[in-house]
């Protein structure tokens, strides 16, 4: 995946589920949409949880 911020990641996700939920996507781009997606979600996962592990650092040495 291309170097992507988290809100830019999230709003791409967010088309892919308002494209999916309208029923805008034929069998073939689906296919593709539920892939793209599942590495978007990863994508977001992989940044919280790094966010939450610093976050916790840092909280950590201020006590």
């Amino acid at each position: 995946m291309q170097k992507k911020t988290y809100i830019e990641a999230k709003k791409e996700l967010e088309a892919i589920v308002a494209a999916i939920e309208l029923g805008e996507l034929d069998v073939d781009a689906l296919t593709e949409k539920v892939k793209r997606a599942s590495e978007l979600i990863a994508f977001c996962k992989e940044k919280l949880t790094k966010t939450d592990k610093e976050l916790q650092k840092i909280l950590d040495d201020i006590v």
